[in-house]
């Protein structure tokens, strides 16, 4: 069975739940920026939800694609509110859908969030890279091609390795929120000591604002800025106050060039470089951090490891009641 696309949406990529065990190299996580979103979708269409990468889903971004299919199947589309329609006729979100050889799937503006993912029962079967199916782009890897869909692609969907759950719908109240305030739980860094007294309050007591400038890679924030404690910046360190020499970055950090735009880094970020880290957003709050759109207001909040720990616990014990509820 293939998927053939016939228009490629904003920017659709190939994703699973990403690579681990090279960013020590510089090669990013990748994989789904909305994990539970990817997950769910997943379930509902019978792919592996055990260890592992988990079935490559297309991620899709505010503008999706249309394609169509060749054979019976089915897939799912969960995430970002979005018109759903199956050969020009509204079909849910958050369920599974049956397909007939022939049938053209499209979507419509996203009403929230940016993005949203599309499960095909057995995945995309592109080539594992370094352990996984995720696109790379500014790697050039992965995915179909190490690149965006284009028109004209053709994807190769696996086989089916698990059965379909006897629910064909996820629950309303397993539904995450897609617009709205965020509040982002982080665990301040390395170089916190780095901000003034002030600055630490500017941070973590001021509303910030997503700015159009988010993508896999990080998103920045506009707001009041932040001050820095005066030093002589040490060799090898730039000029800018924000400068350090070169460290490693986790997933989630947040630096604050110039003292002025917070950015978190995701999952293409790049693995280390030379801006002070002053938080670390919490795994747990990873998908919050991706369902948000420009314009979304946010508050950084301090907590502690253990705190983060227990979030972990909870989100992973969210997802397998999700899962649960389809049977």
């Amino acid at each position: 069975m293939a998927l053939e696309i016939i228009t490629p949406g904003l920017s659709t990529t190939v994703q699973d739940r990403g690579r681990s065990g090279y960013y020590n190299v510089g090669i990013p996580q990748c994989g789904s920026m909305d994990r539970y979103s990817s997950e769910i979708a997943n379930a509902l269409v019978g792919n592996d939800s055990g260890p592992g990468t988990g079935a490559a889903v297309l991620e899709c971004s505010y503008v999706g694609p249309t394609f169509r299919v060749d054979a019976v199947t089915s897939i799912a589309v969960a995430g970002a509110p979005v018109e759903v329609k199956v050969n020009g006729e509204p079909r849910p979100q958050w369920a599974r859908l049956e397909l007939k050889p022939g049938d053209e799937v499209s979507f419509g503006v996203i009403k929230g969030g940016t993005k949203f993912c599309v499960a095909v029962r057995g995945g995309i079967d592109v080539p594992m890279v370094l352990g996984s199916r995720s696109t790379y782009v500014l790697g050039a890897f992965g995915g179909f091609q190490g690149r965006k869909l284009a028109a004209g692609d053709v994807l190769p969907i696996g086989v089916a390795n698990g059965p379909l759950p006897h629910a064909a719908q996820l629950p309303e109240n397993h539904i995450p929120r897609f617009t709205g305030p965020r509040e982002l739980r982080v665990i301040m860094g390395l170089y916190a000591h780095r901000l003034t007294e002030r600055g630490r309050a500017l941070f973590l007591e001021s509303e910030w604002t997503l700015t159009p400038v988010a993508d896999r890679m990080g998103l920045r924030y506009d707001g009041p800025g932040v001050e820095w404690v005066e030093r002589k910046q040490p060799f090898g360190a730039g000029s800018d106050p924000s400068n350090i020499v070169d460290a490693g970055y986790a997933v989630g950090s947040i630096q604050i060039p110039g003292g002025t735009q917070p950015i978190v880094l995701h999952r293409d970020a790049v693995s280390g470089g030379g801006y002070a880290m002053v938080g670390t957003v919490i795994s747990a709050d990873m998908d919050l951090l991706a369902r948000s759109a420009p314009g979304t207001k946010t508050r950084f909040t301090e907590v502690t490891m253990d705190t983060a720990l227990e979030a972990r616990r909870t989100e992973a014990r969210r997802l397998r009641e999700a899962i649960a509820s389809l049977g």
